[in-house]
């Protein structure tokens, strides 16, 4: 299955946001990409830098706008599609979730991102609810996709309980980079590790995994700090933690990789780490700390 990766960098303007991501999209269609996967929140600017209450006019009903735009767009084109939206679930209820568009245009699922940060310019609590959907993945006429968000890709449970209910793919939308007071050294680590870490949920459940990250420097509204630098870095990973492809740091990319689905049955094969968990020895991982 070949599958596009858009990195982009945001402007201020929606409008020119989304025309580009069609943009992006139709390239990737045309290098023959059967799925196509957006950065989180990919309509607009990471908002949740400050703490702001007009922020949430941004936000918008599943279905709506924007899953009818690109639904027609991946009708058009034929392929599936994976969104990051802003949703309104009510009037004081708002989910960052993602949307996967089935190649007929149709909504195939949602997932609701479940970890939510809270940290000096990834103020995401102040906007999301938690979400109450589980880690269940999407079926698609390619395949069961596990679609998680961004922080959800440092916790190996998210990504196990999907690989346990039969996810074929893991896929992350993301919004990552460096605040502009981190020294040069952390940025190094933090990057290197954000990689790593997504790496070992491939090794782990021996499925591909791909993550697509922004790109580019966007402001703080406050002006308390120089705001984020997106490190981009969009990347595919084998079952085996192999990279496939990587994007840049610095520059928007579409990225096409073709990766091999019944590879992972194969590597589970060598490697059965499903078969030998000792489910019967866990129980202290569904609590807080175990004293």
């Amino acid at each position: 299955m070949k599958v596009g990766l858009v990195q982009q960098a945001n402007v201020f303007d929606n409008r020119v946001n989304i025309d580009r991501l069609i943009v992006n999209i139709r390239f990737c269609a045309s290098r023959g990409a059967q799925l196509v996967v957006l950065q989180e929140l990919h309509n607009g600017l990471y908002f949740c830098q400050t703490e702001n209450t007009q922020a949430f006019d941004g936000s918008e009903t599943i279905p709506g706008a924007s899953t009818d735009l690109f639904g027609r767009l991946a009708k058009e084109l034929g392929i599936v599609l994976v969104l990051s939206l802003f949703e309104k679930r009510t009037i004081g209820v708002y989910h960052n979730t993602a949307v996967v568009i089935e190649r007929d245009g149709s909504i195939a699922g949602k997932y609701r991102k479940m970890h939510i940060p809270d940290d000096p310019a990834y103020y995401e609590k102040f906007y999301f609810t938690p979400g109450d959907l589980g880690f269940q993945p999407i079926q698609t006429s390619l395949g069961k996709l596990g679609v998680l968000i961004c922080w959800d890709q440092w916790y190996p449970e998210a990504a196990r309980l999907m690989a346990l209910a039969g996810a074929e793919l893991l896929i992350y939308p993301t919004a990552i980079g460096w605040e502009s007071t981190d020294p040069e050294a952390e940025k190094t680590r933090q990057q290197a590790a954000w990689q790593v870490v997504q790496q070992g949920h491939a090794i782990a459940n021996g499925l591909n995994v791909i993550a697509v990250n922004r790109v580019g420097t966007e402001p703080d509204p406050s002006g308390q700090t120089g705001g984020i630098q997106f490190w981009g870095n969009s990347f595919a990973a084998g079952p085996q933690g192999e990279i496939l492809a990587k994007a840049s740091s610095n520059k928007e990319e579409n990225l096409i990789v073709e990766i091999d689905l019944q590879r992972s049955e194969a590597v589970r094969r060598w490697w059965p780490f499903l078969r030998d968990r000792r489910i019967d020895a866990y129980g202290g991982i569904g609590k807080r700390v175990i004293d």
